[in-house]
């Protein structure tokens, strides 16, 4: 992969992961709301191919972990069919 496209991929990861963080901080989004989930989901997914592709093998692990933690909580919100009854902390 060329170094201009990992590096853009790079950027989009981490910018999916601080809106996902900002918007909760503010209180538009809640940590267990799908949105969240998603954009971290994406944000550490895009960071961990980064990682990889880098030989960052620590950074890998962390977003890996991180990644796979956002999934579970969204298959577990799909699973309890709760996907938009959770509202943004106060």
């Amino acid at each position: 992969m060329n170094e201009t496209l990992s590096e853009a991929m790079a950027y989009l990861g981490m910018m999916s992961i601080l809106l996902a963080f900002l918007l909760e901080t503010r209180n538009v989004l809640h940590s267990k709301q799908p949105l969240y989930l998603f954009l971290m989901a994406f944000g550490s997914g895009l960071l961990g191919i980064r990682a990889y592709l880098i030989s960052e093998w620590a950074f890998l692990v962390l977003e890996l972990v991180w990644c796979l933690a956002a999934v579970a909580a969204l298959m577990s919100l799909r699973k309890s069919g709760s996907t938009d009854g959770v509202q943004a902390s106060s």
